[in-house]
């Protein structure tokens, strides 16, 4: 293999890294939350760029910081966490744009449906950590639209508009570690 191309894996350290999301409430308003339970995989290039990304989330690790909520969420209105136990996604397609930028492009499943989707990512930074492991940071930010996974629960405001938007805005900050030996 040519080592312009040879990758090395990593795995996502998951106590350093966060999956977001923001949803429009009520028309006017933002509710933010995120899932507590994340893990993953790339394969990363010598610049720093991963080739291939793979992950998965608990869906039942969904926190928006309102019990009533969350359990709303985990449930068959939503995500149904209980038959659907895991969000998945797996890159097709990784196209550098510059040193730090690039564009991933991969199936997203929620709730046993898959559609294709578009993140912006970029490297944050790498380097040492005191204890002498390798970290790199990536960020990436897309957005979906819940109904294409089912997930179309709501109610008709009096005036109105809908209790929960359809577009949902995601947000990773992910360290990455070598994956174990």
């Amino acid at each position: 293999m040519d080592t312009a191309t040879q990758t090395k894996p990593y795995v996502v350290d998951a106590s350093h890294s966060s999956v977001e999301f923001s949803i429009r409430h009520l028309v006017f308003a933002k509710v933010r939350g995120q899932f507590r339970v994340v893990s993953g995989t790339l394969e990363v290039g010598a610049d720093g760029i991963p080739t291939q990304i793979t992950g998965q989330i608990q869906a039942d690790s969904i926190d928006s910081r309102e019990e009533n909520r969350d359990n709303h969420l985990r449930s068959p209105d939503f995500f149904d966490a209980a038959t659907h136990p895991a969000l998945t996604f797996s890159s097709t397609q990784i196209t550098k744009k510059n040193d730090s930028d690039f564009t991933v492009v991969g199936d997203l499943t929620i709730r046993g449906t898959t559609n294709r989707v578009e993140l912006a990512g970029a490297i944050e930074g790498r380097g040492t950590d005191p204890w002498g492991n390798d970290r790199i940071a990536y960020t990436a930010k897309g957005k979906i639209n819940r109904k294409d996974y089912g997930l179309t629960w709501s109610q008709t405001l009096e005036g109105g508009g809908l209790v929960v938007g359809d577009d949902v805005e995601i947000e990773l900050n992910i360290q990455a570690i070598p994956a174990p030996a």
